[in-house]
């Protein structure tokens, strides 16, 4: 779906960001699928000097694509490592806005740590060295929250208490995300860093070949059908850039945090039927949440009884996060970003499945 540049700037007023179009943009993680979906919402918006901090400008096809459909954008491509406290500080020079998208996707824990905290820790000491810097952009995740304390079907919104056992999940990259978060509320709080942590939900769209874990695992050989009647968080590709972009132009919202979720959500069982319907047909054995809270519950405690015989991907505290059912909100976004989800659900979806059947 094809948004004008005036269409956009009629929906939000100019005179409510917090810079112009001749100031510069950093994007990290820029060649990445929500990466450059925020680089293309930049330009679209009409604004034109972006660097794009990537670790190779081999990959970067995405971008060099957008540099020609946008011909008079100055579309800086930085070949650069967050790991380096040079090309942090060559990548922060003279900068307004900084969206950091970079994280690790290792499956260690060292690793997300590495390239999610370190490499955040370095790009904010640069950053703060920067008189013309006027926000920070982290992008997170909603999956950071725990909803112990929520009982089924129970609202998780940006109250909501960030997980304080991590660990327990075995989820490193969730980790490293809710790591980032801290390290960058520390250095808001040293340095009086003006911020924003914006944490998508499940995003989707064409260029992403997955059903979501959250309706459902292939793991062992035949799809176990997990959600059920649960409401899956969904955000389509498009409107959660969207709302990234606006994370870090939009006056009076320093200090905040947004969960991004788009409008009618669907229910696992509705997502699955659909799928089905336009994608492909398969078996799924319908499995429900005492059942498979049980089986992870086991699970942990063998592989904690066996000394990490079997990893403990499948544990009580991960199946209670993704499978245990809870209600969204986008009120906040709405009201202090204006935002709106731009494309439906319904034909975000229908976009979706499209893709998914032509490839396969």
């Amino acid at each position: 779906m094809t948004i004008s540049n005036t269409d956009k700037l009629a929906h939000t007023a100019r005179s409510q960001f917090i810079i112009n179009p001749s100031e510069t943009i950093l994007v990290t993680g820029s060649n990445g699928y929500v990466g450059s979906m925020v680089v293309r919402t930049l330009l679209s918006y009409g604004f034109k000097r972006i660097r794009c901090l990537t670790r190779s400008t081999g990959k970067s096809a995405n971008l060099e694509a957008l540099a020609r459909e946008f011909g008079d954008a100055d579309l800086d491509i930085v070949k650069g490592n967050l790991l380096s406290t040079e090309d942090c500080a060559h990548a922060a020079k003279d900068i307004s806005v900084v969206y950091h998208l970079a994280a690790g996707v290792e499956k260690s824990y060292a690793g997300c740590f590495l390239n999610s905290v370190v490499t955040t820790r370095n790009l904010l000491e640069a950053v703060i060295k920067e008189p013309t810097l006027k926000r920070f952009v982290n992008v997170s995740s909603v999956a950071v929250y725990t909803n112990n304390r929520i009982p089924r079907g129970g609202l998780l919104d940006e109250s909501c208490e960030v997980d304080g056992r991590m660990i327990d999940r075995h989820e490193p990259y969730t980790y490293g995300k809710a790591k980032q978060d801290e390290i960058v509320l520390e250095y808001a709080e040293k340095h009086h860093l003006p911020y924003v942590i914006v944490r998508p939900s499940v995003i989707f769209g064409p260029g992403k070949r997955k059903i979501s874990d959250r309706v459902g695992t292939s793991t062992f050989g035949v799809f176990l059908h997990l959600g059920l009647n649960n409401t899956i968080p969904l955000t389509y590709i498009d409107n959660c850039a969207e709302a990234i972009v606006l994370a870090g132009l939009k006056s009076g919202i320093d200090g905040q945090v947004f969960n991004i979720v788009d409008d009618d959500l669907p229910t696992s069982r509705e997502f699955l039927r659909f799928y089905k319907k336009k994608v492909r047909k398969f078996v799924s054995i319908p499995v429900p949440y005492p059942i498979w809270y049980f089986f992870c519950s086991l699970w942990g405690c063998y592989s904690k009884w066996s000394e990490g015989q079997l990893p403990p991907v499948f544990n009580h505290a991960m199946c209670s996060v993704y499978w245990k059912g809870n209600k969204y909100s986008n009120q906040k976004a709405k009201q202090l970003l204006d935002w709106q989800p731009r494309v439906p659900m319904k034909e975000s979806l229908e976009t979706f499945f499209a893709y998914m059947k032509e490839r396969g």
